[in-house]
């Protein structure tokens, strides 16, 4: 029964029909936020939802009985916990205040997609692996931002202070700033001044109007290429590092896997397979005879 179960899980037909699955839940939920489908159809698309969510459930008992007299190694692999922890809370009777709980599983669903397809699971992992090497990327990225907000402060705060009025003022637009969004006209009021440019209708707040046609070039400039180039490369080396890191260690867990499966084997299948193996080889040397004579 149990290499039956794990014929059936490992099959082509059955990861792809939980792939579709899987889409079909995400379109369902999808469905549902627009209240005159629900008027219409909200009986048929409850009635989806909840054939979608038994496939999960059968999904998990086949998985579970691949694993024979030990069931619980299903829960060794930590996406096979995500599955199984989003199907149980479908099943939990909460409602009222708690059922965003309940939506929110129904939603992650969808993200059930990242287990279905090992690509996405390499990716999501090496993602997960890179997260404490992206904390020190993360930090120095802060200190960055602190330097130039304090200087952006000094430097601009009484000429611009709808944008370096002090030091939050300042974190947020060196934010948009890095997003390349907006950023030649903020640099336009530094360097013509915010009594010539970019104050239409403002000019009551301005304090002390100041023109730094190079202090301002030099100081976004930098703040750019460091912020976005630099920053943008070493998170970038630091996700690459985490999937070779992920994949080298797939590759582990498959042989170990196989070298498993192997072990599992009884004294009479591996002698099958020998002789299997022998008789493959006679015939190809059979082959080889009749072609040199």
């Amino acid at each position: 029964m149990k290499d039956k179960f794990r014929l059936i899980v490992n099959s082509n037909f059955f990861q792809y029909f939980i792939i579709i699955v899987i889409l079909a839940a995400g379109l369902i939920v999808g469905l549902e936020t627009y209240p005159e489908i629900m008027a219409s159809h909200g009986d048929l698309l409850h009635l989806l939802d909840h054939i979608v969510l038994y496939i999960f459930v059968i999904e998990i008992l086949l998985k579970i009985g691949a694993n024979g007299s030990k069931p619980w190694r299903y829960f060794y692999d930590g996406w096979n916990v995500f599955d199984f922890i989003i199907v149980a809370v479908c099943f939990l009777p909460i409602g009222g205040a708690y059922i965003a709980v309940l939506r929110l599983a129904r939603i992650l669903r969808v993200f059930r997609l990242v287990t279905a397809l090992p690509k996405l699971q390499l990716l999501v992992g090496a993602l997960l692996k890179s997260i404490p090497s992206m904390s020190y990327v993360g930090i120095l990225l802060i200190l960055l931002f602190y330097i130039y907000a304090v200087l952006g402060t000094f430097l601009f705060g009484t000429n611009d202070p709808l944008h370096f009025g002090n030091l939050q003022t300042s974190f947020l637009t060196l934010f948009k700033v890095i997003t390349l969004e907006g950023w030649i006209e903020i640099m336009n009021i530094q360097i013509f001044g915010s009594d010539v440019y970019g104050y239409e209708g403002f000019k009551h707040i301005i304090t002390q109007p100041a023109a730094r046609p190079f202090a301002a070039p030099a100081y976004f400039i930098s703040f750019i290429l460091l912020g976005t180039m630099i920053m943008l490369n070493l998170f970038i080396g630091v996700i690459i590092s985490g999937m070779d890191e992920t994949r080298k260690e797939a590759e582990a867990a498959e042989m170990k896997s196989k070298r498993s499966d192997l072990n599992s084997i009884t004294l009479k299948e591996e002698i099958c397979l020998v002789e299997k193996e022998l008789a493959e080889v006679s015939e190809h040397l059979k082959l080889l005879k009749n072609r040199i004579t």
